[in-house]
Parts: C-alpha cells; structure tokens; sequence
C-alpha cells in the first residue's frame, strides 16, 4: 500500500519545516512526500532542501491559489491514497501512518480524527459513524486527517479551483451524497491541524456560506429547500423544549 503525503506551501518556512519533520519520521516505508510552494519569498526552497532524497517531489512556482496547488499535487501523486498535510500541519506521531495502513485502508475515504491547535488551546474532532447529506449541508470532513484513494479525482474530478475556501467541503459532499463512494473511520488522532489558515478565520465565514450555497443550488437543488424546512423545524423544536424545560423549573404551566 503506497501513501503520497501532499503539502502545499507559501512563505511559511517554519510552518514547513515542522510539517517535513513529522513527515520525513515515519516509520513506514512506502510513503512519498510531494511538496508544492507557491513561489514562496522567504526561506520555505532551503527548508525543503534540506530534506534532500527524501521528498519525492518538489515545485516552487506561481500558482492560483490554494486548490490550483492541491490538484498540481494530485496530478504527480502516485500512491494508492492521497494525504493532505499542509504546511504548518503534523502528522502526531512517528507510527501514525503505518498504524493507520494496520487498521485497513480498503474503502474509498478513511477518516481518521483531527487535532485542532490554537497556541496553547487543543481540542479533538471526531467524524462521524456515518455520513449524510444533513452532516454536509452544515459541516465537513477535514482533509487532514481523511486517506483519499486516488482513483477518486478521475472518478469525480480534481478540486474545484473557481471556489477558494469549500473545495475540498464539495468533493467530499460530492463523494458521499452524489457518486456514494465507500467511507470508514480509525480510532486514532492522525493530524494537528494549525487554525490559522483562511478556512479558520472567521472573517471568511460570510464568504464560505455562499460557496456552500452556491454548490448546493447546483449539485443538490432538489435537497435544499426540503433540508432547509428542517432544519427550521428543529430549530423550532428546540425552542418549545427549552420553553417547557423553563417553565417546569419555574413551576409555570
């Protein structure tokens, strides 16, 4: 089972480094590292350097953003599952891929959980037993810590490069809800995730709803008013019960 690590980058050197640290440590084997720079200004060329033979791949030139970066890795990627580790992200330990391969990568997305970090602050997400279209419509599931098998961008298409912060949010709605793609889940921390990139910025959360929506309107048109009176309904739901809830405590009927 050969796993390619994709990490894109742009004038983050100590980002990098820690990301190449914890990937260049692994102990399995058949594992190739593909690093795709944006043109960075600063020192993230001598970084990779360093690190020689062991990356299998390494570009530093412009490039369209985010996306344009992740599908040039997709195109000179040839394990049998993609990673996505950005740079300033780490895989948690030196074991976390070769236990990973251990618990049996057959499905066609295997989501492992994520670490989110925040300076000194760190809590962990967990996916899902099962995935549906309720889960997307509201939330995702993080590229960091999922093994992509490859054969999925030939099957459904590279990223959407037109979109600039829910790509990856639309391949994975699209693999689930639309082309019903095979999904598991290991029991273990695979990435830490550094929030302090442009999808953890709040400021960019007016711009993420209306890509979701712009995407939902396309892909999923019929699901989307239905899905939205539920969500209404529960939301109303919830209010009646915390209503009653309160009154009982106030002894009101």
């Amino acid at each position: 089972m050969k796993i390619s690590v994709i990490t894109i980058n742009y004038n983050n050197a100590e980002g990098l480094k820690r990301t190449l640290t914890s990937v260049s440590g692994q102990d399995y084997t058949n594992l190739e590292h593909i690093v795709i720079d944006g043109g960075s200004q600063d020192e993230s060329v001598a970084v990779v350097k360093k690190y020689g033979d062991f990356v299998a791949y390494f570009v530093s030139e412009p490039d369209n953003g985010i996306y344009h970066a992740m599908n040039k890795g997709v195109s000179k990627a040839t394990g049998d599952y993609l990673l996505f580790v950005n740079s300033g992200d780490r895989l948690t330990s030196a074991t976390v891929v070769s236990r990973s391969v251990s618990f049996g990568l057959s499905a066609d997305l295997i989501i492992g959980d994520l670490l989110f970090v925040n300076g000194e602050v760190s809590r962990r997400w967990s996916p899902p037993d099962h995935l549906t279209f309720g889960h997307f419509f509201q939330n995702t599931i993080p590229h960091p810590s999922t093994f992509i098998r490859r054969s999925l961008f030939e099957q459904i298409g590279k990223y959407d490069e037109s979109l600039k912060i829910v790509s990856d949010w639309k391949f994975f709605t699209l693999a689930i809800c639309k082309y019903n793609v095979s999904y598991s889940r290991i029991h273990a921390v695979i990435t830490e995730f550094n929030e302090d990139g442009v999808s953890s910025d709040p400021a960019h959360a007016s711009r993420i709803s209306s890509e979701r929506d712009d995407v939902i309107k396309k892909e999923f048109p019929a699901f989307r008013t239905e899905y939205e009176e539920l969500l209404r309904s529960r939301l109303q739901l919830r209010k009646l019960r915390y209503t009653i809830r309160i009154k009982k405590i106030l002894g009101i009927r």
